[in-house]
């Protein structure tokens, strides 16, 4: 199988796994898309990490694979696309991305489908797109800009250059950068600290950041209005409030 999904004290892996470079053909991203929407209903499921392995995180789409197709077919290939890592995107838990090694063209783009990256020291990122005469399809014109700014997007974007994890932790494209046998491990940590956190009050926080950043600031405070005040209904707000008034903050035990 090309994508698994293993859960593990409350942390679902996704695990690329298609030797030797976790190219993205079109049955991986059926499956990934079919197992981030698993991931997003399971209950036993509170936190995901993204991971392709100790050597490649993924190394873009099957350019094979890519070259025979025609206009036609790449028309219902890019939103297949598209929807496969939105449905990475849209998971209702915090998502982790652990990458080792390349995350180039649609491996990039899935990395920024996570709330955070952690990426290896020796890392390589990049959108290579524009040196095969296309652009990013599978979000990063998007997801890219929002992240580290429109100019050094189209820097990336029109050169094609690759950047190293130093570089990519200066722009913002990564969030941390540890040694490459720690990148799994110190993922899996994040995951499984806010998978012991309040799992309504999380999806909340995720949907009102990222709903927020596609309007304008009045909508964003209604967004975030609305979802506050939904929180009110929760088991999470009960039992984080009577930790609080009863044993003081940090000691809540959420279910």
């Amino acid at each position: 199988m090309t994508v698994t999904l293993e859960v593990d004290a409350a942390v679902g892996t996704i695990r690329l796994d298609r030797p030797p470079m976790n190219a993205l053909d079109a049955a991986t991203q059926d499956r990934l898309k079919e197992l981030a929407e698993e991931a997003g209903r399971r209950a036993d499921v509170r936190a995901v990490v993204v991971w392709g392995g100790a050597k490649v995180f993924a190394a873009g789409a099957d350019i094979k694979e890519m070259r025979a197709m025609s206009y036609e077919d790449m028309v219902d290939r890019s939103r297949g696309l598209q929807d496969a890592f939105t449905a990475v995107a849209r998971i209702p838990k915090p998502v982790v991305a652990a990458v080792n090694g390349y995350a180039l063209g649609g491996g990039c783009e899935l990395a920024l489908c996570a709330d955070i990256r952690i990426a290896a020291q020796d890392a390589t990122l990049g959108q290579p797109e524009i040196l095969l005469g296309l652009i990013p399809g599978a979000g990063g014109t998007q997801r890219l800009a929002r992240l580290v700014g429109p100019a050094r997007a189209k820097d990336l974007i029109f050169t094609g250059r690759m950047v190293k994890a130093p570089e990519a932790l200066d722009i913002g494209l990564v969030d941390r950068v540890v040694p490459a046998e720690e990148v799994y491990g110190q993922a899996r940590a994040w995951a499984e600290r806010l998978a012991r956190g309040p799992a309504y009050a999380l999806r909340a926080a995720k949907e009102a950041v990222d709903a927020g950043l596609e309007t304008d600031l009045d909508t964003g405070l209604a967004i975030e209005r609305g979802l506050f005040a939904g929180l009110f209904a929760t088991a999470d707000r009960e039992i984080g409030m009577r930790s609080f008034v009863e044993d003081g903050p940090g000691k809540a035990e959420f279910r």
